[in-house]
C-alpha cells in the first residue's frame, strides 16, 4: 500500500492494551534471569564472541546470506583469506554488533552517527543515509513491490533525527521499553534509511537498545534465530502495521520473542557453563599448564590456534603448540589442517553452538 506516509514518532496510539501488558511480564522475568546467568560466565568475551557469531550467522541468513558454522569459525581464525565471501560478511556483522556494544557502553545512548557507524562496518562502505531515490521492498518471489520507504533525502533525515530522539529520551512516550523496543525497530525498518544493510543494522539496534535500557548488561539477546524460525509472519506483521495498524499483533509477536529467545539463550549458557566446568576440572588434574586464560580461550573461540594462546597466555609459540598438540593427542581438542597451518576444534562447545 504505497499511498500509506511514515509519521514521526511518538504516535497518538495507546500500545498499553490488556494482551500487550499480560505479555510483558513473562518476558522481563526471562531478561532479568538472563541478565543474571550472563554474569556467572566469568570472561564476557566467551559469550559476546560464540553467542555474537551464532547471532551473526542467524541475522545475515535473513538476508540470505547462507553460510555453514565451519565457514564462520574457520573464517574467525584470521587468515589472510577468508574462507568465503558470505562468511566475510557474517564476520563483519559481529565486528559491527562489538562496535554498537563499545559506543553503546561508553555514552548510554545511540546516535544516529553510532548507526551510520555501525552499518558502515558491516557493509564497509561509507555511503551514509540514503541520497539517491530507487529503493523499494519487493517480494522475493514475485518482484511486486511490497513497500515503498521515503526517498527524499531530508525526509530520510528528518525521520531519522526524530527516531535518534525518541530512542535516547525516555520523556518522550511514558511505555515498557520492550513496547518501545519493537515500535523503534518497525520505524527503522519502514524508513529503510540506507541502501544496504537495514534489516542487519536494525536487528543490532535491537540488542544496543536493551543494553541501554539496563534490561541486559551484554549483547546476547539476540532475535534473528526467532525471526528466522517466524519469517512470514515477521515481514507480514511489519506490512500489517503500515497498512491496518495492526500494533497489537506487532507488539505481541516481538515481545514474544524476547521471551521466547532470552529462555533458549538461558539453557544454551547453563550448557556452556557447565561445560566449561568440566573441562575446568579436566585441565586442572591432568595437566600443568592449566590456568584460567587457556580454559577462557579454548571456550572464546571454538576454532583457536596457536597465535591466538600466544596473544591470550603470553607463552612463545613452540609452548602453545606443545599445550594444543598435547589436549588433540588426548581428544580434548581435535586438531585440522587448513592451508599450511593447523587449528583446533573445541568440539564439545562446536556441538553445543550448531544445535540451536
Amino acid at each position: 500500500m504505497n499511498s500509506w506516509r511514515l509519521s514521526e514518532l511518538p504516535l497518538n496510539i495507546d500500545f498499553e492494551t490488556k494482551k500487550v501488558l499480560k505479555a510483558l511480564p513473562a518476558a522481563h522475568a526471562a531478561l532479568a534471569e538472563l541478565k543474571g546467568v550472563s554474569a556467572t560466565i566469568p570472561n564476557q568475551n566467551i559469550l559476546i564472541n560464540t553467542l555474537g557469531l551464532q547471532e551473526a550467522k542467524d541475522s545475515s541468513a535473513i538476508e540470505n546470506i547462507i553460510t555453514t558454522h565451519d565457514d564462520l569459525y574457520k573464517s574467525g581464525l584470521e587468515l589472510n583469506t577468508y574462507r568465503s565471501q558470505y562468511a566475510k560478511e557474517v564476520q563483519n556483522y559481529i565486528s559491527a554488533l562489538k562496535k554498537g556494544y563499545e559506543l553503546v557502553s561508553g555514552t548510554g545512548l545511540l546516535t544516529n552517527n553510532n548507526i551510520i557507524q555501525i552499518q558502515a562496518v558491516l557493509e564497509e562502505n561509507q555511503a551514509g543515509f540514503r541520497k539517491l531515490p530507487g529503493t523499494a521492498l519487493k517480494n522475493a518471489l514475485t518482484g511486486e513491490t511490497i513497500y515503498t520507504p521515503p526517498q527524499n533525502y531530508d525526509e530520510i533525515m528528518r525521520l531519522m533525527a526524530n527516531l535518534e530522539q525518541y530512542i535516547n529520551d525516555s520523556s518522550i512516550q511514558d511505555c515498557d521499553p520492550l513496547i518501545k523496543m519493537a515500535v523503534i525497530h518497525f520505524q527503522f525498518e519502514s524508513i529503510h534509511p540506507f541502501y544496504d544493510g537495514n534489516g542487519r543494522t536494525g536487528r543490532i539496534i535491537n540488542i544496543l537498545y536493551l543494553i541501554m535500557q539496563k534490561l541486559q548488561s551484554l549483547p546476547v539477546l539476540y532475535l534473528s534465530n526467532y525471526i528466522i524460525k517466524n519469517k512470514q509472519d515477521y515481514y507480514r506483521l511489519l506490512q500489517e502495521v503500515r497498512e491496518k495498524d495492526s500494533w497489537e499483533e506487532w507488539l505481541l509477536f516481538m515481545i514474544k520473542g524476547v521471551e521466547q529467545t532470552a529462555r533458549e539463550i538461558i539453557e544454551l549458557i547453563i550448557k556452556i557453563r557447565e561445560l566449561m566446568l568440566d573441562y575446568k576440572h579436566r585441565l586442572r588434574d591432568n595437566y600443568k599448564f592449566y590456568s584460567q586464560d587457556l580454559l577462557n580461550n579454548l571456550f572464546k573461540h571454538p576454532y583457536t590456534k596457536i597465535e591466538f594462546i600466544v596473544n591470550d597466555l603470553g607463552v612463545s609459540r613452540l609452548t602453545a603448540a606443545n599445550y594444543l598438540n598435547k589436549l588433540a593427542d588426548d581428544k580434548m581438542l581435535r586438531k585440522e589442517k587448513l592451508g599450511t597451518g593447523n587449528y583446533y576444534i573445541n568440539t564439545e562447545l562446536f556441538n553445543l553452538l550448531t544445535t540451536r
